[in-house]
């Protein structure tokens, strides 16, 4: 018997096809691995969507406007520069909105945070309520203010 394994379901009013599509595009590594469609016919569009993005599995769920996604749950992005950070920024938050502190909400609804990972290390440091003070301050997050934070 298989071990088990654990994915994240993704409820989608009816866009979960074209959510997956568009993730998948964004990171190495990702892809669709399944759609079940209404009736089993195409035409009718997705039900469910399995997708991976770098290795984590998830279910997309076209199911209706009852319940909807908030930022209770979210996916968190570590990358390593602040092209990095500015491309993914500039992708998910296209018809989204942005908050603060690297959060987002996409256009479908699904919240990320974009952190470079330069925050964590510098969070480690004696400058740490410096960096955390620039951070609060921040939209998108800027890793050279993070870093001039840390200076001092």
């Amino acid at each position: 018997m298989p071990a088990p394994s654990i994915s994240t379901c993704l409820w989608f009013d009816d866009q979960a096809e074209a959510a997956a599509r568009l993730y998948v595009s964004l990171f190495d590594d990702s892809e669709i691995t399944e759609i079940f469609y209404k009736n089993g016919d195409p035409a009718a569009g997705a039900f469910t969507v399995a997708f991976s993005l770098m290795g984590q599995r998830y279910w997309g769920l076209n199911g209706g406007s009852y319940y909807t996604l908030s930022p209770a749950a979210s996916i968190s992005v570590y990358v390593d520069t602040q092209a990095e950070v500015d491309r993914l920024w500039e992708a998910l938050l296209e018809g989204g909105q942005a908050s603060r502190c690297g959060w987002l909400t996409d256009r479908f609804g699904l919240s990320w945070q974009i952190i470079p990972r330069a925050l964590p290390r510098l969070l480690q440091t004696d400058a740490s309520g410096r960096v955390m003070q620039a951070m609060m301050g921040m939209i998108k997050l800027d890793i050279a203010g993070l870093e001039a934070a840390a200076a001092g």
